[in-house]
């Protein structure tokens, strides 16, 4: 028998079986992708969200834990376990030289990466390289890996696990790591999670699924279903306002549109809803899909002038142009006379300031509800530009109750031998909103927690079946 079963093939998955296999535990790891797709949504990923207390290499100035967790709770808007929360912080200060041991190699921010040069680690090569590297090492270390094996059943007594499910094939462990992910590309899930809406609308119609297609929340529903301890609103999610035009699975990090904070965002009724200069980009990007989602017909269009061209990271598809706004609004859909009204509306109540948007400066609206709080320029130079944008699904935040071992709960009781990380725990820590690079702070921690757990429970069971 196996000691650690590993249920995944992600970051989490991944830290989970090298840090069981190095404890000295036999691992088998378990992907539902097949090779060519392997990872899930960690081969989108860019970068980790580090404290710490001075510069480290590619991470200038400091970034400490108190910042780190005011950031977390102002974007969570306090919907979030401190505990387990400082614990992925503090972890995160510590797991580079770690991953550096399995291969995954740093690089400094690159231009356009709006300001995370001093709170987040970027990896060379991206998510891709991190997974080829952690596949590698997991290999030199013997751990055993099977592509295109969806598990779809869990086999628990007294909330200890026993065996997985693969169709008629039963895999049993020591212990097990669930580490697969939420239920975002299962469509009918997200259709009954958000309901239906004022308009009789089903706005999970119209979400574009920014990862991997193999997210189907097959084993949280099994555990859900078996009585396990719960956490998360299922409504809520890592969601981003992404290009319209996005495919509707796998299109990363080249979908998002980044200029929003530059210009102005517009319903399909051609009116502001939010402001669009709250804060730094990487702390709101995530915020913008479900606002996104809640407008009629759950699209949204983001417009600019030159003046904001180079001066974000360029999304893959060009946005559509015109010498003239009127001309931009015909050639986006919308109503000239109602877009002209928004926009000069707009214009008129831009005060004048010292524009930087390196910073929170002070070009704001004045009078104009949503306000704009900063970049807060006025949208008349042409040529113009705009961009149609559906929410973008990175992952759910519905999952398993867990504690500072990553023990998965029933009844308020620590399992002794069923562990979780990722993205099935996410919702511990995040209940709503996102900063940019804490995901994979999670995954790696938990991860990494998650590993060390199972195989201490998979050694105690054998040394007491020696004796």
């Amino acid at each position: 028998m196996i000691d650690v079963l590993v249920i995944g093939g992600g970051n989490a998955a991944l830290c989970a079986a090298l840090m069981a296999r190095e404890a000295g535990a036999s691992v088998l790891l378990l992907e539902a992708a097949p090779f060519e797709w392997r990872g899930g949504n960690s081969m989108h990923v860019r970068n980790l969200r580090c404290m710490h207390d001075a510069p480290q290499d590619v991470l200038l100035e400091a970034y400490p834990e108190e910042e780190f967790w005011q950031d977390l709770l102002k974007v969570t808007g306090g919907m979030t376990d401190e505990k387990l929360a400082r614990l992925v912080i503090r972890a995160s200060s510590n797991c580079r030289d770690w991953m550096r041991r399995h291969g995954v190699r740093f690089q400094a921010s690159l231009s356009g990466t709006l300001h995370l040069s001093r709170t987040n680690a970027f990896f060379m090569g991206g998510g891709k390289a991190l997974l080829n590297a952690y596949y590698r090492s997991a290999q030199e270390l013997g751990v055993q890996v099977r592509y295109g094996t969806p598990v779809d059943g869990i086999e628990l007594r007294g909330g200890r696990f026993v065996a997985a499910r693969i169709g008629g094939e039963r895999i049993e462990a020591k212990s097990c790591v669930l580490a697969c992910g939420g239920f975002e590309s299962n469509r009918e899930w997200m259709r009954e999670a958000w309901g239906r809406n004022e308009r009789g609308e089903w706005p999970a119609d119209n979400f574009l699924i920014r990862g991997t297609r193999f997210n189907q929340g097959v084993l949280l529903r099994r555990m859900m279903e078996a009585g396990a301890d719960i956490v998360g609103d299922p409504s809520q999610s890592h969601c981003v306002a992404i290009d319209a035009r996005a495919p509707l699975y796998d299109g990363g990090i080249v979908t998002r549109v980044d200029c929003v904070s530059l210009g102005v965002m517009l319903n399909r009724d051609a009116v502001r809803f939010y402001d669009e200069g709250e804060d730094f980009w990487p702390k709101r990007y995530a915020i913008w899909g479900r606002l996104v989602a809640l407008q009629p017909g759950q699209i949204g269009y983001c417009v600019i002038d030159s003046k904001a061209v180079g001066r974000f990271m360029p999304p893959v598809f060009p946005g559509v142009r015109a010498d003239t706004l009127p001309g931009l609004a015909s050639q986006l859909g919308l109503d000239p006379a109602s877009f002209m009204a928004t926009i000069s509306g707009f214009n008129a109540a831009c005060r004048a300031g010292s524009f930087d948007h390196t910073v929170l400066d002070d070009c704001h609206t004045q009078g104009l509800a949503p306000a704009k709080s900063h970049w807060a320029r006025p949208i008349d130079t042409p040529p113009f530009y705009g961009y149609a944008l559906r929410p973008g699904i990175t992952f759910t935040y519905l999952g398993l109750k867990t504690n500072e071992d990553a023990a998965v709960h029933f009844g308020g009781e620590p399992s002794d031998n069923l562990f979780v990380a990722g993205e099935m725990m996410a919702g511990n820590v995040l209940g709503k909103g996102y900063t940019a690079g804490v995901g994979m702070s999670i995954g790696t921690a938990f991860g990494r927690i998650a590993g060390t757990s199972a195989a201490r429970a998979a050694l105690k069971e054998r040394s007491h079946a020696a004796a």
